[in-house]
């Protein structure tokens, strides 16, 4: 694992490559805070002719709506290389599973999820109309629910433990699928509970696992990624900040790793003996492409 503290080192790096997968959060910004020189790096990139694609396990925003925080934070981005785990759960009902048009999917998550479903054509329920106050007692089962997904949910209710729990207890067929199994994401210099942790509950009380995890490092989206655009993996780096989800997805996918220091993983954890994940290289930020190349804004 070689660390990129150079102008040469950076220079064979981003030459090797001509396909560039990126994480978002921790990697371009966190929250609405784009970090230090992230534009001119991917200008750079950009201007050497290299492909960029982002694949996210956020699914609380849609493609659409993601397009236009790139617009706010001043980041190029085009929606063909915006992947997230909310629009990688929709392709897979649709493509995968077939999902019969009588059924409608329940969701435990943030509009992101439904506008991604709709967009497919699958109806659903749910999601921020459940959002409040509300009596377990109103709770009842639905003949026409044949999934629930869950993702991300910062206004997460009992009561929506409680149905979500209802339609897959009394019916275990209906498909149980989870946007990502992130366990933490990292917001305000902080790290709060990610997807996989508000999932927990329910996978106790069900005992049962999801039929279908569809974010990283699962590999729908890589398989789709270089499938749609014929990328060779060989020639393809994926940057992330996460070991357990953008490197392992990465490296499964045969996939060169970079990761970056200015989200969930330290140094002294990715060097650690006892870490099982390993990336092919690693910097400080991503913003490093630009200050080491010298294409960087002056402070």
């Amino acid at each position: 694992m070689q660390k990129i503290t150079t102008a040469d080192q950076l220079n064979s790096f981003v030459d090797s490559y001509d396909n560039f997968l990126f994480d978002c959060d921790g990697v371009l910004w966190e929250g609405s805070n784009v970090f230090p020189n992230v534009r001119e790096a991917m200008q750079l990139l950009r201007t050497k002719g290299k492909r960029i694609f982002f694949v996210t396990n956020n699914s609380t925003k849609s493609r659409e709506a993601y397009l236009d925080k790139f617009k706010k934070l001043d980041i190029e981005a085009h929606l063909d290389e915006i992947f997230s785990s909310a629009f990688a759960t929709a392709a897979y009902l649709k493509n995968v599973v077939k999902f019969p048009a009588d059924k409608k999917v329940y969701i435990v998550g943030m509009s992101g999820i439904s506008e991604e479903l709709k967009a497919e054509g699958i109806r659903s329920f749910g999601g921020v109309e459940d959002d409040g106050a509300r009596s377990i007692d109103d709770i009842t089962d639905d003949p026409e629910v044949g999934a629930v997904v869950m993702g991300l949910d910062v206004n997460i209710s009992y009561y929506k433990y409680c149905k979500a729990f209802t339609f897959l207890h009394n019916h275990p067929e209906r498909l149980f699928l989870l946007t990502n199994a992130d366990s933490t994401f990292p917001t305000h210099g902080t790290l709060f509970p990610g997807a996989g942790a508000i999932a927990s509950p329910l996978i106790t009380a069900l005992e049962r696992k999801p039929d279908a995890i569809l974010g990283k490092p699962a590999q729908n989206m890589l398989e789709a990624i270089l499938a749609e655009y014929s990328l060779d993996p060989s020639k393809s780096c994926m940057i992330g900040d996460r070991l357990d989800t953008d490197i392992d997805f990465g490296n499964r996918g045969g996939l060169t790793t970079l990761c970056v220091l200015t989200g969930v993983t330290r140094e002294d954890k990715l060097l650690s003996d006892s870490n099982p994940i390993k990336a092919t290289f690693y910097i400080d930020s991503f913003g490093d492409f630009a200050s080491l190349s010298g294409s960087a804004l002056p402070n």
